[in-house]
């Protein structure tokens, strides 16, 4: 995947984000200016823009978006406009990277990688009250239909590298949610909303990205309040609790200590939140 010279705009502009369309490969860390003396001047790490990157896949699939539209017998000059595209985002540490011999620059050893793939498009014509699926990824798992997005020298358990790296991308992803992409496909200007699930972390890295203990933690779920006791007497009634915004609640809890509470005690209020998480993970 890289970002070819497709014109393209958002609708509003994208806030936060570079206006020049004509990006290639970027710094991990820019945009991200405020905490660059907090990182250590080794991190590497390279990706692109995440809108730049979202219309290089959408000019990969054109010619599946104009065969999906003839399937499903819609005229595609009436078809501009409601097109939804649900993008699934991964994350995961690609464990041991380091040269072995080789005199190149030193570097962590380990890398990270953040990817994307289009997971269907689909589309509601004017009169119609449903959408259409016009495409729909078959292989939503394959290395050839996931597009890397962020490549990074660092450990995935280095909470504070990951989120000065992956703050911006998330910042564009925010953005991005807010607007509309008009761009050409089939040779007539289209829009585009997007939604975004983040289904390809594992659970170490959900656990680093909101910001909760790591494996050994007797809080056993990301999801939930149960400890390791508690879930091994009731496999069933456990309920989804936990959210990005709570999390940062209780991070706050965590580093103020307000009610003057012993680390046991703060420790059983925030539930196993350690840090401040980052990076809202949306399961479908």
């Amino acid at each position: 995947l890289l970002p070819g010279f497709h014109q393209f705009e958002w609708q509003p502009a994208l806030k936060n984000v570079s206006s020049s369309w004509d990006v290639g490969i970027i710094d991990g860390l820019s945009g991200w200016t405020s905490f660059v003396d907090d990182v250590p001047a080794e991190t590497i790490a390279r990706r692109f823009r995440y809108d730049v990157a979202l219309v290089s896949a959408l000019k990969d699939l054109e010619e599946d978006i104009m065969e999906g539209l003839r399937e499903r017998g819609l005229d595609d000059s009436t078809c501009t406009s409601g097109f939804t595209v649900v993008v699934k985002e991964s994350c995961d540490g690609m464990g041991d990277v380091s040269e072995k011999h080789g005199s190149g620059p030193a570097v962590p050893e380990k890398a990270v990688r953040f990817s994307f793939t289009i997971m269907s498009i689909s589309v509601r014509a004017d009169d119609e009250e449903d959408a259409v699926t016009i495409f729909q990824e078959q292989k939503p798992n394959s290395e050839l239909s996931c597009r890397p997005l962020c490549l990074t020298f660092v450990d995935e358990s280095d909470h504070e590298t990951l989120t000065a790296i992956l703050g911006p991308v998330v910042a564009e992803r925010k953005a991005i949610l807010d607007s509309r992409l008009i761009l050409s496909v089939g040779g007539l200007l289209r829009s585009f909303r997007f939604f975004f699930r983040g289904t390809g972390y594992d659970e170490k890295m959900v656990r680093e990205m909101e910001g909760l203990e790591a494996s050994g933690s007797t809080y056993v779920c990301t999801l939930c309040d149960s400890t390791r006791a508690e879930a091994s007497e009731n496999m069933v009634l456990h309920s989804i609790t936990r959210s990005h915004g709570e999390n940062l609640e209780r991070y706050e809890i965590w580093r103020t200590n307000p009610f003057s509470e012993s680390a046991e005690e703060l420790r059983d209020r925030v539930k196993g939140v350690s840090a401040k998480p980052f990076m809202e993970t949306q399961p479908t």
